[in-house]
């Protein structure tokens, strides 16, 4: 375990590009493991959470080569004919994956145990059990709902026609995931529509799929049994790394940074908005398409940030981003108010807490409640010197990392493992952007 201080009076500027996206490296590599044939991926994430997913899907048959740094080749074995593995999988921190596996599994005839580390066998699994089950698989989970989870699948599973209980591109995925290797039209209603990334990939692949909007929300529609043919995947930047340069470089006087190819997929830009609405002076240009994905480059300046009460998005669009979002309104001028947000809690963390007690321990003014929280800005600087806890949460330690470069007392943040599951060049490209951040031990 590393310690990692935090503390910068100097601004970060520079031009740079992010890690790929994780959300799309992991249906890249699952997908192509899903084709007949060979695929190809550039740009993937480098991971823990997304080589997790790599060895998962050897672990089930395919064949996955690294030719270059995030450049892969995948040997895929069609739909229906993933392979039984030798022993419990390990998916370490990664909930994405755990869950889109399972769905995968689910209409497989072959048994699939899990597990994870600390962090992730406390996140519920209960929203993927309940419609996999429905479609024929029985899952047995510790406590009905942890990992670790045992997943049998079936040779006949049944379509079926689904709204989940709460937006989330986890279950919908799964359930399509599922669908593939079902006969018939699977179905799923999205009330509040969810990142699409698991669409867009396969209707490139040539799977049957139909999306159509109604009074209530979104139509997913999926025929079976397809054959899905091998692509070339180019995976943007993520823009939930991005988030992080993006604040620092709003909240940081005298900073101008430019992140390039970032993935502007409609359904992620939440961030965006959010930062617009508190007053960050953000510019997206050179846009175009990448892998089926919007992109672009984002240049980002410093700006007097001012407190909001109502951010004008869904979190549908932005969930991951919002501990940082919570930092930035520790720095801006006024008082911030966030609801509408207890999914936080089932993350890989409370992050709600988490980011409570964090912020405080810095001496930054906030109230919890049961859904948000209200986030007394500071109007600049603010006090620092806390130790914050980072419950094994990556999303936690870079929020702090970015929180300590306007702090007046250096930042320590417990431990700096976890970062490497998502943005393992997180601390080399800010300190690169000039931030202060320093590891010790």
């Amino acid at each position: 375990m590393s310690k990692l201080i935090a503390r910068s009076n100097k601004p970060v500027s520079g031009d740079v590009s992010v890690p790929g996206d994780k959300s799309i490296s992991h249906r890249a590599l699952m997908l192509s493991t899903l084709a007949v044939g060979r695929s190809e991926v550039t740009g993937l994430l480098e991971g823990e959470d997304v080589m997790a997913t790599a060895a998962a899907m050897r672990a089930m048959g395919a064949t996955i080569n690294r030719l270059g740094e995030g450049h892969y080749e995948v040997f895929g074995v069609g739909v229906g004919g993933l392979l039984e593995p030798d022993n419990i999988i390990d998916m370490g921190n990664s909930g994405t994956s755990t869950r889109l596996l399972m769905g995968l599994v689910a209409s497989h005839d072959i048994t699939v145990t899990m597990t994870g580390d600390a962090s992730l066998r406390s996140r519920p699994m209960g929203r993927v059990i309940d419609p996999l089950t429905q479609m024929g698989a029985q899952i047995t989970a510790r406590d009905a709902r942890f990992l670790p989870v045992m997943t049998e699948g079936t040779p006949e599973a049944l379509p079926i026609d689904y709204t989940p209980p709460v937006a989330s591109a986890q279950v919908k995925s799964a359930i399509l995931l599922a669908g593939l290797n079902t006969l018939g039209e699977t179905v799923v209603r999205e009330e509040t529509a969810t990142r699409d990334h698991t669409e867009r990939m396969l209707t490139a692949m040539g799977a049957r799929l139909h999306i159509e909007e109604d009074g209530t929300g979104r139509i997913i529609r999926l025929q079976g049994l397809p054959e899905l043919s091998p692509v070339s995947f180019q995976v943007p930047g993520d823009i939930s790394s991005a988030a992080f340069l993006m604040v620092a470089a709003s909240i940081v006087v005298g900073s101008d940074v430019t992140l390039r190819r970032v993935g502007l997929n409609p359904l992620r830009t939440g961030i965006v908005s959010a930062l617009l609405s508190m007053g960050a002076d953000i510019q997206i240009g050179n846009e175009t398409t990448l892998g089926g994905e919007p992109v672009g480059d984002i240049h980002v300046r410093a700006a007097s940030l001012k407190g909001t009460s109502n951010i004008g998005v869904d979190p549908s669009t932005m969930i991951d981003e919002f501990p940082v979002l919570f930092c930035a309104a520790a720095v801006a001028e006024g008082t911030s108010h966030f609801m509408g947000l207890r999914e936080l809690r089932v993350k890989e963390s409370d992050r709600l807490a988490a980011m409570a007690k964090g912020l405080a321990s810095c001496g930054v003014t906030v109230e919890e409640t049961p859904d948000g929280l209200t986030v007394h800005g500071m109007g600049g600087k603010i006090p620092g010197g806390g130790l914050v806890e980072t419950h094994l949460d990556h999303r936690i330690a870079m929020a702090f990392s970015v929180l300590g470069q306007v702090a007046e007392t250096p930042i320590i943040i417990d431990d700096a493992a976890p970062i490497q599951t998502s943005f393992p060049s997180f601390i080399d490209l800010m300190t690169g952007l000039g931030a202060g951040l320093l590891l010790d031990g």
